[in-house]
Parts: C-alpha cells; sequence; structure tokens
C-alpha cells in the first residue's frame, strides 16, 4: 500500500543534517524525493569519518535512505536549467543555502514561484533571513548561543553541547511540519507558500521549560548537572554497583517509591509531601533515598520499582537504548535495499495504521540516478 505521501516530489537542495533528515522522513511517508548535489564530492557527509561503512560515512547513510540522487552543477547553465526545471515539477522544495543564496541560481522563492505557484518552498536556516541572515548555521553555534550550552553540564564546569546534533534534528521535525501544514493547505486553496524555519528559533521552543523561565518568569536557569530545576526526585541516584535514573514527578509516584524502598515514613514527612516541598528540600531527601538504594544493584532495583510503578531506567549507551526498544517489541532495526545494497537502518519514528512507511531504496550513491533523471527532466 503506498505511503501518505505517495506522489509527492520533493526536490531537495538541502545538504548535512537538518534538511536531509527532513526529506529522509518525508521519503520514509512515500514521497519522491531528488537529492541534487554539487560536483565533485556531493554532500559533505559522505566523507565525515569514522565511522564508516564499506567506505560510506555513517552520518550520510544515516540521513539520506529513499532518495535518488542527480548531480548539477550549479556553475554550468545548462545544469541551472535542469534544477529549475525540477523546481518547476516540485511538489515540495526545500533548501538550506545560507538566506539569498539561491536566487544567483533562479531557484529562490519568488522566482520558482513564478512557474509553480503550488509549490511549498522550504528554507532551513541557522539565524533566520531577517539580520541573522550571514551567520552560519553550524547546530555548535546555535547550542552555545541559544543557552543550552550553558544549561547543560555540572554547576561548577563550563557548559557542554548535547552528545548530538539536537537543533539541526529539531529544525528539520520542524520543516516537514511545515511542509505538511503547508500541503493540507494547498490542498485546501490551491496555493503553496514560502516556509521557514531557523536553528534558533527551533533552539529557543526546544528549550520549553527553560524559554517559559525567562519569558514569563524572568528567570534565568542555571546549570545543574542532571538535576530537574522543578521536580524532585528526576535524576541518576547511585545504587550498589551502578548508577539508576529514578523519576517521582507527582505525589502518588513519591509514594510508591517510598514504599518501595521501605520507607513509606518519608512520604509522611512534612518536608517531602508535596512536589515543592521535595524540589525545596532536595538536599536533605537525596541523601535519605542515596542511603536505601545503596542497599541493592541498578538491574534488582530497576525491576523492583518498575513493578511498583515507578518510573526509572538504567543509563545506557546506544547499544544498550537499541536493545531496550527490541526488549520492548519496538523493532527499531529495518533493513533498506536487497541483495548487496540491503542496508540496517533506524526505523522511522511513526507508525501508520493504513499507509505505512517504505525502506525500497538505500542511500543513493554519488549521481546514483543522474542519467535517469536527467533523461526525465529533459522529457515533455
Amino acid at each position: 500500500m503506498p505511503g501518505p505521501l505517495d506522489g509527492v516530489l520533493v526536490a531537495d537542495f538541502s545538504r548535512v543534517l537538518a534538511g536531509p533528515y527532513a526529506t529522509m522522513l518525508l521519503a520514509d511517508m512515500g514521497a519522491e524525493v531528488v537529492k541534487v548535489e554539487g560536483p565533485p564530492t556531493g554532500d559533505e557527509t559522505r566523507s565525515w569519518t569514522p565511522p564508516e561503512r564499506e567506505g560510506v560515512s555513517t552520518y550520510y547513510l544515516g540521513v539520506n535512505r529513499g532518495k535518488r540522487s542527480v548531480v548539477l552543477d550549479l556553475r554550468d547553465p545548462d545544469d541551472v536549467a535542469l534544477a529549475r526545471e525540477l523546481a518547476r515539477r516540485a511538489d515540495v522544495l526545500i533548501e538550506n543555502f545560507r538566506p539569498g543564496g539561491m536566487a544567483k541560481f533562479g531557484l529562490d522563492y519568488a522566482s520558482v514561484r513564478e512557474h509553480n505557484p503550488a509549490v511549498v518552498y522550504a528554507s532551513i536556516s541557522g539565524f533566520g533571513s531577517t539580520d541573522g541572515k550571514d551567520m552560519p548555521g553550524y547546530d555548535l553555534l546555535v547550542q552555545a548561543m541559544s543557552g543550552l550550552m550553558d544549561l547543560t553540564g555540572a554547576p561548577d564546569r563550563p557548559g557542554y553541547r548535547a552528545g548530538i546534533s539536537v537543533f539541526d534534528v529539531m529544525a528539520g521535525n520542524h520543516a516537514v511540519i511545515g511542509i505538511l501544514a503547508a500541503l493540507r493547505s494547498r490542498d485546501a486553496g490551491g496555493e503553496g507558500q514560502h516556509v521557514e524555519v531557523n536553528l534558533l528559533s527551533s533552539a529557543l521552543t526546544g528549550l520549553v521549560n527553560h524559554s517559559s523561565a525567562w519569558v514569563a518568569g524572568g528567570v534565568v536557569p542555571h546549570r545543574m548537572g542532571n538535576a530537574h530545576p522543578s521536580v524532585f526526585p528526576y535524576e541518576p541516584f547511585p545504587t550498589a554497583d551502578a548508577d539508576l535514573i529514578v523519576i517521582a514527578a507527582n505525589d502518588r509516584q513519591f509514594q510508591r517509591l517510598c514504599a518501595a524502598l521501605g520507607a513509606p515514613e518519608l512520604a509522611q514527612d512534612e518536608r517531602f509531601l508535596h512536589n515543592g516541598d521535595r524540589t525545596a528540600n532536595r538536599d536533605a531527601l537525596r541523601p535519605l533515598l542515596e542511603e536505601r538504594l545503596a542497599e541493592r544493584g541498578a538491574q534488582e532495583w530497576f525491576e523492583l520499582l518498575t513493578e511498583a510503578g515507578v518510573p526509572c531506567g538504567p543509563i545506557n549507551s546506544i547499544d544498550g537504548g537499541f536493545a531496550a526498544a527490541e526488549r520492548f517489541g519496538l523493532d527499531p532495526v529495518v533493513t533498506v535495499g536487497e541483495g548487496d545494497r540491503a542496508l540496517p537502518t533506524t526505523r522511522h519514528p511513526i507508525r501508520f495504521s493504513g499507509t505505512p512507511v517504505d525502506y525500497a531504496l538505500p542511500p543513493p550513491e554519488l549521481d546514483e540516478h543522474g542519467t535517469e533523471l536527467r533523461k526525465w527532466l529533459t522529457s515533455d
């Protein structure tokens, strides 16, 4: 059965992460994605190693399945003509050039719209298309400038970046949301539109409670390590052999935790009755919890507390994360492609009951589909 975006043609002029991640999700959902790459090496992430699989960067492989690749040199008038024809035929065009960068090729929104008024044109930048248009859009810059790094790490140490390019991924997701909303609007009214996403805006909305602390409360949050500013317990705790995440986000969960620890009296202590009390008195409560958690190992506590209805879990490496997903029946790994092109890849995060996602095409080799796409673009 076709995916939910079957029949949607996406012209993908993006590279690296935010854009390619977005177009991979669209491809999974059935869209026909044409990945336009520049000569001679294509998307930079093809060579971002280590690690690699058969000489190809696993970074590139992780965000480019389901696409067809064509190399077009936008310095060549004939290739520019092909790129414009692709844009004319596309339902969606997505690009992450520096703002204004597509105009010199006649591929900016205004130019494309002249020949394709129904196009949904999505632009991803680092800092928007106005006063921040000249800033390069690197995730690390946004982690630093948004405040995330200042919030990440131990209070007495410098701030850290997150372990992934979190705002590239977030912006890619926001681009998908915007594209789907614009397609829905187009279906209702017949007109396309320009969808703009930038990493800094994605970061500020993604900082959620911390952003609200400043905007609504005038409070500048500070680094607290693994602690939560508004909930306790909500952090790793040492056990007899390893740390364990323990969460009691409401009074009922805290009562269950205390009972499972063999200390039901803690839930009746006036200092710890309600979340606000526990948060204010965390320095008094923490050693009392640690004392009891030290009596058993992390795995034993994980089983006991989970059975008692207390949210908790081990701190896994990525292989442990995939193993956990397997245990929960989430089938996190799927195979894309066949034969010697078969590639294990991470499952699309959404499941559809009637229009399943598709994993037919492996990440394309550079210009793998160039001949057929050029022929198609020059046909009537």
